[in-house]
């Protein structure tokens, strides 16, 4: 995020985005510069890396954040304030020897924050206990733990020694036993977290989490019970988020996948133009003064909202999507009155996961040409604007609304 960042920073005056345009609009040109030097760093062996354990790159949630940060204007305008307060310090300070760095690692902690705020959110949606972006911090920690103590156990040959410390034995020429039974995180034991932090110095050079100086895993520290009842927490919530949406599997296309249509259609469209006047605007003004005629939706409609249509179209949904499903709507009814604060990708979310993706109430304008059915989550998430986490929370929040309130009229 850092580095990509400081390629929109060199693209777009930093001064004139953290002091003299608009907030909202600061952040629109932030997020859609950042997106598109991602996708530039997409084909890349860092962007291409396992970003997780569901099988994310890292380049996937790199967008995701992005995203992310797009609904969060607070975010934004702490990063803003503390860039403004450098500024004060040491104007321009960014263009000075070691500035560079300086804003790097601004970026890099703004996005470390929110990715934080986000997992912990998502967490307390997803199990229903309360979680601090602390106690996240200390959840990753020990998912980071598991995951080297398993690249050691299937690497056991090369690193007996470190794997024999771990475990609290001398191992020999025979696989170990624990070596086999490590399938998940949840067959993974706290005292060998405990070792594992342990053997760091002695095999990697620097102490591990648990044996610095640091307080910041102090509540851990000798505390085997409470390692493992964490290991069990991340277990239940890794079980939760991977089956969340299985049955109707429209979780299945990729971040990447959509913003790379995303620049296609734009790259084409910019391509495509040809001179002259706009036909279609003129036709349009000759409209104005024509019978009004009963809306259909035979054919695709030009939507009102440039952005949203490209985004429609980023998706494979025609371009007037977000018009004529909200023309359609009924906001008399009172699923429609409950949900009017919502966005029209959350409403439909809330169908999709309450009706599924073919029910024979949802008028034709709701419904993705292609399949016949409603757009998948993933589809709904891009043409709302947020990460595919974000709608789950939102719709979950809405479908919670649904379910307390008393119904009443028509």
């Amino acid at each position: 995020m850092g580095a990509c960042s400081l390629d929109v920073f060199a693209r777009v005056d930093l001064i004139e985005l953290i002091e003299a345009a608009p907030p909202g609009q600061a952040l629109a040109l932030y997020v859609d510069q950042l997106a598109e030097s991602l996708h530039a760093a997409g084909r890349t062996a860092r962007a291409q890396a396992n970003g997780n354990s569901y099988g994310e790159t890292v380049g996937e949630l790199a967008l995701g954040l992005a995203f992310e940060l797009g609904a969060r204007q607070a975010d934004w305008d702490a990063f803003c304030t503390a860039l403004a307060a450098e500024h004060a310090r040491a104007p321009a300070f960014w263009r000075q020897a070691g500035g560079e760095a300086l804003l790097r690692k601004k970026v890099n902690d703004m996005f470390a924050l929110l990715r934080d705020k986000v997992d912990a959110d998502n967490y307390q949606v997803a199990c229903g206990r309360p979680c601090s972006p602390n106690r996240l911090y200390a959840y990753r920690m020990l998912d980071t733990a598991y995951g080297e103590i398993a690249r050691l156990f299937a690497g056991w040959r090369e690193h007996t020694a470190q794997v024999g410390a771990i475990l609290g034995r001398s191992v020999d020429f025979t696989v170990p036993i624990e070596v086999r039974q490590l399938q998940s995180i949840a067959a993974c034991r706290p005292e060998w977290i405990m070792r594992w932090s342990e053997s760091l110095e002695r095999f990697g050079g620097a102490p591990g989490p648990l044996h610095t100086k640091s307080k910041r895993f102090d509540s851990l520290k000798n505390s085997p019970d409470k390692i493992a009842d964490m290991l069990r927490e991340i277990a239940e919530y890794e079980a939760i988020s991977s089956n969340r949406d299985s049955g109707w599997l429209h979780d299945q296309d990729t971040a990447g996948a959509w913003i790379e249509d995303y620049w296609r259609v734009l790259d084409e469209s910019a391509h495509g133009a040809t001179p002259g006047p706009d036909l279609i605007l003129e036709a349009r003004a000759e409209e104005l003064d024509a019978p009004v005629a009963e809306p259909t939706h035979s054919a695709p409609v030009a939507d009102d909202d440039p952005l949203g249509a490209a985004r429609a179209q980023a998706v494979s949904l025609p371009p007037g999507f977000l018009s004529a499903a909200r023309a359609a709507q009924d906001p008399g009814s009172w699923a429609g009155r409950m949900l009017e604060d919502d966005s029209l990708p959350v409403r439909l979310a809330v169908y999709l996961k309450l009706l599924g993706a073919e029910d024979d109430s949802y008028p034709d304008a709701w419904r993705d040409p292609a399949s016949g059915a409603l757009p998948t989550m993933q589809q709904l998430a891009a043409l709302d604007a947020v990460s595919l986490p974000t709608l789950r929370k939102r719709r979950d929040a809405a479908i919670a609304r649904l379910e307390a309130a008393p119904r009443t009229g028509g």
